[in-house]
């Protein structure tokens, strides 16, 4: 699985001016990588990122928008890269969105809203509810923790070990059970 980014709205540009001519190098752009990716049985992921806070200028910024485009490119290796951190921003509704667009996507990534930190760290989202709907919509796919430890890694790794453990797991996701 490869980002496959959609660039940035050309400074001082009026971004309504220039969106339909970015739509269109997008989509291209998309279905020629998608092409190339489907020679190596790759799967491209494109991912809406906020222009409230991360970056004003990205081009791609609702799960709605990214949906549209994948419809219109129509190519199956193509999927969208769903960040709650950018959904939440933007859009919030995370359940109705994961439901939504569950059968587009094809990774999920996650960090605390607003801070960027580790889920377990204050904020909006409750990642637990979250990690059981994902679940109970049948996601077996990895998700990545795209957020700012506050410590070292294994610090800021800590809330996954006590997920773990109040699901009744081992380190590793392993069930006590099994042992």
């Amino acid at each position: 699985r490869i980002h496959l980014m959609a660039g940035r709205v050309p400074l001082g540009a009026d971004r309504a001016a220039v969106a339909g001519e970015m739509e269109t190098t997008f989509m291209e752009n998309l279905r020629y990588a998608a092409d190339l990716l489907a020679q190596e049985d790759m799967i491209g992921l494109v991912e809406p990122i906020n222009n409230r806070i991360t970056d004003p200028r990205y081009f791609l910024n609702t799960p709605h928008q990214a949906a549209a485009i994948l419809e219109k490119v129509g190519r199956p290796n193509l999927k969208l890269q769903l960040d709650l951190f950018h959904c939440q921003i933007m859009d919030g509704n995370l359940s109705r969105n994961l439901e939504t667009y569950f059968p587009l996507i094809g990774h999920i990534q996650i960090a605390q809203v607003p801070g960027r930190h580790e889920p377990d760290s204050p904020g909006e989202l409750n990642f637990p509810y979250i990690f059981k709907l994902l679940e109970s919509l049948g996601y077996t796919g990895y998700v990545g923790c795209e957020y700012a430890p506050k410590g070292d890694t294994l610090e800021g790794l800590g809330w996954l070990h006590s997920y773990w453990e109040s699901r009744g797991l081992q380190h590793g996701g392993t069930s006590k059970a099994a042992e």
